[in-house]
C-alpha cells in the first residue's frame, strides 16, 4: 500500500468493518517506537449525539422545519 502525495492511505475494508470505523468517524494515531497504531478517538459524544452528527448536511429536500412540521401534522 502506498501513501499518496498527500499523505492518506486507504485502510482495508476488513479493518474498517471489525473496527465499526464509519465515514467521519474521528480516529488518532498513536507512535510507539517505530510502530504507528490507529484507533477510535475517544468521543464524550453519545449515541444519538453521534448519529446526528453523522447525519448532518445528508437532506435532499430543501424544506423549512415549519413545512416538515406541517407535513407531519398532516396540515395542507
Amino acid at each position: 500500500m502506498k501513501i499518496t502525495p498527500e499523505g492518506q492511505v486507504t485502510i482495508p475494508a476488513e479493518i474498517r468493518d471489525k473496527l465499526g470505523l464509519l465515514p467521519n468517524t474521528e480516529v488518532e494515531f498513536e507512535l510507539i517506537g517505530d510502530v504507528v497504531y490507529l484507533k477510535k478517538a475517544n468521543s464524550n459524544l453519545t449515541a444519538g449525539e453521534k448519529l446526528v452528527d453523522m447525519m448532518r448536511g445528508k437532506a435532499t429536500v430543501k424544506m423549512t422545519t415549519s413545512e416538515i412540521m406541517s407535513l407531519t401534522r398532516g396540515e395542507e
